[in-house]
């Protein structure tokens, strides 16, 4: 915060209860802020009136609750929305809402860029600067409510997906409470099902991320083989495909998922044959999988592109014929730059370093 007073949003109800005991108050107290904030959509103290007035002035005279500055807004002939959120410094981070006919996901950023490098990703081309804050992204979810309403009494916004810039698992601590909140029954009350974190691959934190939470789980595999997702995924090198799948394996049986996510974008001559099919299967077969089939977005300086329509359902047939629930998923927002792989916030200061520095550098951090 640029007043240096500490910014109440996106705090576990734990910690803003100590927060309350602090300033000599009720704890109880943040169950009547998180209900205003994330109930209710509301950031005016002067409109909490189950708060008294004393307690509302020393609130806003130590702190502050403060949401993302929309530098941008691109709303997509399909419906889908992006914004362009400045997170201070010269820095950028992007967020999009998908309309369905019965939810709205948003797919919120985790970090500003990303180190993990990915060659088909826009974010990964653009390095990586620093993690986000719990704040600011409960700060997105938040002012993507606020901003899009209510349809029939209920916030549009029904499911989040930590799909946005940046690795969520090597922002680990924060990202974890954002998730807090966003389950709390005080927060935004979402089903842990209906929270989705997505990673390219850390082991360790998908260990450690079953240990405290069970929301669900995306892997970012894009490849059936270690030699090709070494060149896709480039965090396959440090943890390749065996040991990625024995930690989603673990993962389902601790936290009772029905299934994983595996999110597998489709290159046009690179991993969409009918044999790198069957590896996949041979990988998933017997397991809780779940496949995202995704059609290649383009991405400027890229050597990639799309599947062809009849490739793309000929992999999806070897998939389904063994058993394996697959969905191809549907380009959305593509002519906003908002699709799978496009988002790209403007950086300052981007860190560009080695593939193993880099994903050292953000996984320390987490």
């Amino acid at each position: 915060m640029a007043s240096g007073k500490k910014n109440l949003i996106g705090l576990p109800r734990q910690e803003l209860e100590a927060y309350f005991i602090s300033l000599d108050e009720k704890p109880f107290h943040a169950r009547q802020l998180m209900r205003w904030l994330y109930e209710r959509g509301e950031c005016d103290w002067e409109v909490m009136t189950d708060l008294s007035i004393g307690l509302r002035q020393k609130l806003a005279a130590e702190s502050g609750l403060d949401l993302p500055l929309v530098s941008k807004r691109q709303d997509s002939v399909d419906g889908t929305v992006k914004w362009s959120l400045d997170v201070g410094r010269g820095q950028f981070v992007e967020m999009v809402f998908i309309p369905e006919a019965r939810r709205g996901t948003l797919c919120v950023s985790s970090q500003v860029g990303c180190a993990m490098d990915c060659p088909f990703c826009a974010t990964g081309r653009q390095g990586f600067n620093r993690n986000l804050t719990a704040a600011e992204i409960i700060g997105q979810v938040l002012l993507a409510s606020r901003e899009l309403g209510r349809q029939d009494g209920e916030w549009q916004v029904t499911n989040i997906v930590f799909m946005g810039m940046g690795e969520p698992l090597a922002n680990f601590r924060e990202v974890t409470r954002a998730c807090d909140v966003l389950t709390d029954d005080f927060g935004f009350g979402l089903s842990r099902r209906r929270v989705t974190v997505s990673t390219s691959g850390l082991v360790p934190q998908i260990d450690k991320l079953a240990q405290i939470s069970n929301v669900a789980l995306a892997i970012s595999l894009h490849a059936a083989s270690d030699d090709l997702r070494d060149e896709l995924v480039p965090i396959n090198r440090k943890h390749p495909v065996r040991e990625l799948l024995a930690a989603c394996w673990d993962y389902a049986t601790a936290t009772n998922s029905k299934q994983i996510t595996f999110e597998y974008i489709m290159l046009d001559g690179v991993n969409d044959s009918e044999a790198q099919a069957h590896q996949l299967v041979g990988l998933l077969k017997g397991h809780p999988a779940k496949v995202n089939l995704i059609p290649f977005n383009p991405v400027e300086g890229t050597p990639y592109g799309r599947t062809p329509q009849g490739r793309l359902d000929a992999f999806r047939k070897v998939l389904m014929d063994n058993g394996i629930i697959t969905v191809t998923r549907r380009p959305r927002g593509d002519d906003i730059d908002a699709a799978c792989g496009q988002l790209a916030g403007n950086l300052d200061n981007r860190v560009r370093v080695p593939m193993s520095e880099k994903t050292m550098h953000a996984v320390n951090r987490a």
